[in-house]
C-alpha cells in the first residue's frame, strides 16, 4: 500500500530532472504568462474599462494562463514516454500506471506553483496590490492548486490520447485558450451577446471569480464551491480516465 505514493514521488523526481535538461521548454512556460501579463496591462489596459486599475483585474487570468502553459508540457512528457518506450521498464518494476502518472502530476504541480509564483511577484512589481488577509490568502492558495492539479490530470489524459508528443502540445491548445472567452482579461459583458452563455459557465470563470474576490477582498458568493465543484469534478474525470487508457495503451 506504500509503495504507490514512493513511486510516484520518485517518478516526479524524475520528471523535474527531465525538466532541466530541456531549459528552453521551462523558460516558456515561465515567461510567456508574464510577457502575456505585461502585454494586457501595458498595450491593452490603457483601452479597457473594468472599474479598477487593469493590473488588478487581469492577474487572476494570468494566474490561470501560466497553469494552461505548463500543463502542457505535462501532456507532451506523458506522450513521450508512451512513445519511447520506458513505460515498459517501470513495468518491470511493479510500478503501476496511476503513479508514473502521478509522478508527472506532481512535477506539473510543482512547476506551476513556481510559475504563478513569479506572475504574482512581476505583479506585485508593477501595481497589483492584493487586500486579502491571511486566510483569504490561505483560501485563494488552496484553490489555485486544486485547478492546478485538475488541468495537470488532464494533460495526462491528453498525453494519453496523443499519438506523439508534438499531437500532444497541440492537444493542449484548448486549455491555453479557454482563459480567453471568460472574465480573465476582460468583463464578460463587454463580449458579444452569443457568447455570453459559455463565458459565464465555463469552469474557468468562477475560478478567476474566486481568486479576485478573494485576493481583492471582495464578495465571492458562491463561486468559490462552483470553481472547487468543477476542479473535483475534472480531477475524478481525468484520474479515472488516466487509468483505463494508460491500461489500453499498455496491453
Amino acid at each position: 500500500m506504500t509503495a504507490a505514493p514512493v513511486s510516484a514521488l520518485a517518478l516526479a523526481g524524475r520528471s523535474l530532472r527531465i525538466g532541466r535538461r530541456q531549459p528552453d521548454a521551462l523558460i516558456t512556460a515561465l515567461m510567456l504568462p508574464v510577457m502575456l501579463m505585461l502585454i494586457f496591462v501595458y498595450f491593452f489596459g490603457g483601452a479597457i474599462d473594468t472599474g479598477t486599475a487593469y493590473v488588478t483585474y487581469v492577474v487572476p487570468g494570468a494566474m490561470l494562463l501560466c497553469a494552461g502553459f505548463g500543463a502542457a508540457s505535462t501532456a507532451v512528457s506523458v506522450a513521450d514516454d508512451m512513445k519511447n518506450g520506458v513505460i515498459d521498464r517501470f513495468r518491470t518494476l511493479d510500478i503501476g500506471g496511476i503513479p508514473i502518472l502521478a509522478g508527472h502530476v506532481t512535477a506539473s504541480v510543482l512547476r506551476n506553483l513556481l510559475s504563478t509564483t513569479l506572475v504574482l511577484a512581476v505583479a506585485l512589481a508593477i501595481g497589483f496590490r492584493p487586500q486579502a488577509g491571511p486566510l483569504a490568502f490561505l483560501a485563494a492558495a488552496g484553490l489555485l492548486l486544486a485547478y492546478i492539479t485538475a488541468i495537470s490530470w488532464l494533460a495526462a489524459v491528453l498525453g494519453l490520447l496523443a499519438k506523439s508528443p508534438e499531437a500532444a502540445g497541440g492537444f493542449t491548445f484548448l486549455m491555453m485558450f479557454l482563459p480567453y472567452p471568460s472574465s480573465a482579461f476582460v468583463p464578460i459583458e463587454t463580449m458579444p451577446g452569443w457568447l455570453h452563455g459559455f463565458a459565464d459557465h465555463q469552469p474557468l470563470t468562477p475560478v478567476i471569480e474566486s481568486l479576485r474576490a478573494l485576493l481583492l477582498a471582495q464578495p465571492a458568493g458562491n463561486a468559490p464551491w462552483v470553481a472547487l465543484t468543477w476542479c473535483a469534478g475534472i480531477t475524478a474525470v481525468a484520474v479515472t480516465l488516466a487509468a483505463v487508457l494508460f491500461r489500453g495503451r499498455t496491453r
